[in-house]
């Protein structure tokens, strides 16, 4: 295959980079304790300093990975699959999620939201980002929105996004990892003031799990 027939089949969402793929417990958010299969996707622009996979963020230290072959490897551990990232919408998502519902499985994306959403999806996690906000299909289409609080001025980024979530969506507080010890108590205050916001804890990570 030349270059630029692989970069063809990586513009149309055939291929993907692949960063890693795994079958575990969803530790984050609604679904959270949920039995799912992980496909973590290479490539981001979005840059937040506290990310904890800046290993995703070069999309090309990740192999092009036929759709086909994901699918099939996902297909033999769980019913439902989560794409993620890096940033997945970067990629067209289209080929992925219809040969995972022709499959018969569960879709989620976690996502930012900063590109255009494509595929179909059965959960949308929404989890923006200051330095590149969601598109307005995201906004609209969110079932969760997870904002991660790093310091005091994410409360008022939290309630800016929940602003222009749809009114369905579940909305969420998640501590940032390396300073959950100064934010869990800032946002179980924060909740139990305002309390159409839920706390999410990344539980993966207390339980010792990928």
């Amino acid at each position: 295959m030349t270059k630029s027939e692989r970069q063809e089949l990586l513009d149309n969402g055939l291929l993907l980079p692949l960063m890693e793929e795994f079958y575990t417990i969803q530790g984050e958010g609604f679904h959270k304790g949920t039995a799912a299969y992980f496909i973590r996707i290479g490539g981001c622009d979005v840059g937040c300093h506290w990310c904890d996979v800046k290993e995703s963020w070069l999309a090309e230290l990740h192999p092009p990975t036929d759709v086909g072959k994901i699918v099939d490897n996902a297909e033999k551990h769980s019913k439902t699959i989560v794409v993620t990232g890096g940033e997945p919408l970067m990629w067209d998502m289209n080929p992925l999620t219809s040969q995972l519902k022709a499959k018969g499985l569960q879709t989620h994306i976690e996502t930012s939201g900063a590109y255009e959403l494509t595929g179909e999806w059965d959960w949308i996690c929404l989890s923006p980002k200051k330095l590149k906000l969601p598109t307005q299909r995201a906004y609209e289409k969110a079932h969760e929105l997870k904002v991660i609080v790093f310091n005091k001025d994410d409360f008022r980024f939290a309630e800016e996004q929940a602003a222009k979530v749809n009114k369905e969506c579940i909305l969420y507080l998640q501590p940032e990892w390396s300073n959950r010890d100064k934010m869990v108590p800032e946002i179980v205050d924060y909740v139990m003031r305002n309390p159409q916001w839920k706390v999410s804890l990344q539980t993966h990570k207390y339980l010792n799990i990928p």
